[in-house]
């Protein structure tokens, strides 16, 4: 048996990060696009920091987002660690360095240690930030007159946002730092060029090139790129699959909330665009009744196999973990129902979150509607149209009106295109 390796193998930065690295300030905010490095940058930083003996808190918005973080610095420092507890979230090395780790859901995050840094990861993130920070972070530092380091990918022009502000209006009191995606030079730069291209606009400025991007009246989602002409597309045929997704009714009788269902075929071998909306339906049910609806939608499933000759021939259905989900995913498990959960990491992200990735999809024409979907209109809360394109082509990001508004259909829609076709990075 080989003998176990006892180094430390701490990851290399790019010259950006080097370069902030060198130049960061008391407080730093580092506004960045995706796939830059910026947690790999604070993994680095935490790992040097507590081999010299510092105490170190690193601040994230959830306890998804920290888990990795927290299993890769244990495994990287597993020669020094003295004691490492996950239920704590806590690294103490042989050093006398401390990695401390915390959700920012939490709003006393922090409070009565003491830091010689803290680093905020996906700061742009988290509401009510700034209360946060001056009340239970900021403070952790006074004993060691530590720094603060933040970074995040942009998320629209918000006042009310912490990090938005201290890139842009408080120079006096936080360093701020640019750092585009393509000022990563470990990405291969064919797929970075190409990125322009395959994004819409506004996406393309604010996930890439970092920078602030009013969303104020724009809907990312075109008909026209999921239409020919105008027109619904043809039935694809020898597609891969079909699936279901689901979006149920947070509780009964509430005002906007339906549930809704798409069907979906994704094509990667035969005739047709990676992914084809089939057909749609919004209904308003008791969460009671949910149960006697299921095998519609398992039937309705069935006639799509076979009309696009599905090579896989047993189709899923997926459904949002939340609400009356949770009981007909409980119920199809006892039941044997081919029901899936969404990815959790797609739940967690937010409409407007999910809405980026989708558009990518459909910007570069890779999510069509068959034209029975297109020309379809149903009676739903007395009023008749296409609910799909009217909620789908009618999402618009940063509204603050959206929880007045239905959108069962665009959640479906959108974790259709992303759990079918990923995140678009």
């Amino acid at each position: 048996m080989p003998a176990k390796d006892r180094n430390i193998h701490l990851k290399t930065m790019h010259d950006g990060q080097r370069f902030i690295a060198a130049k960061r300030g008391r407080r730093s905010a580092i506004r960045c696009g995706r796939r830059w490095g910026k947690t790999t940058m604070f993994e680095k930083w935490a790992a040097d920091w507590s081999l010299q003996g510092k105490s170190v808190g690193f601040f994230a918005p959830t306890y998804r987002l920290l888990l990795p973080i927290y299993r890769g610095l244990e495994r990287t420092l597993t020669p020094v660690i003295d004691i490492a507890t996950k239920d704590e979230m806590s690294i103490l090395l042989k050093t006398g360095g401390k990695i401390d780790f915390w959700t920012l859901t939490d709003e006393n995050a922090g409070r009565s240690k003491a830091y010689h840094e803290v680093l905020i990861d996906e700061a742009s993130l988290v509401p009510g930030l700034q209360d946060i920070f001056e009340q239970s972070i900021e403070p952790t530092l006074l004993d060691h007159y530590g720094n603060a380091t933040m970074a995040g990918t942009p998320k629209g022009v918000d006042e009310d946002s912490f990090f938005y502000q201290a890139c842009v209006n408080l120079p006096q009191k936080w360093r701020e730092f640019h750092a585009p995606t393509s000022s990563n030079p470990t990405l291969n730069a064919a797929a970075v060029a190409k990125l322009e291209a395959e994004n819409h606009p506004l996406v393309y400025a604010q996930e890439y090139k970092a920078e602030f991007v009013s969303w104020a009246g724009q809907s990312l989602i075109s008909l026209d790129k999921m239409t020919i002409d105008g027109k619904g597309v043809g039935l694809p045929q020898h597609v891969a699959y079909v699936f279901a997704v689901i979006d149920t009714a947070m509780k009964d009788g509430a005002e906007h909330d339906g549930t809704a269902v798409v069907w979906c075929a994704r094509n990667q071998y035969g005739t047709g665009a990676p992914l084809t909306i089939l057909d749609w339906e919004i209904v308003q049910i008791n969460s009671d009744m949910l149960e006697t609806w299921m095998p519609h939608v398992f039937n309705r499933l069935g006639y799509w196999r076979d009309a696009c000759k599905a090579q896989y021939p047993n189709p899923q259905t997926f459904i949002e973990d939340k609400g009356a989900g949770i009981a007909l995913l409980q119920h199809g498990e006892r039941v044997g129902w081919p029901v899936m959960p969404i990815d959790s990491v797609f739940t967690a992200a937010g409409k407007d979150a999910r809405a980026v990735m989708a558009s990518s999809h459909v910007w570069r024409g890779d999510v069509k509607i068959h034209a029975l979907a297109l020309e379809k209109t149903v009676s739903y809360k007395g009023v008749t149209k296409n609910h799909l394109v009217s909620q789908v082509c009618g999402y618009v990001l940063g509204d603050k009106a959206a929880s007045k508004r239905a959108d069962d259909l665009f959640d479906s829609f959108s974790y259709a295109c992303i759990s079918a076709l990923g995140t678009g990075e």
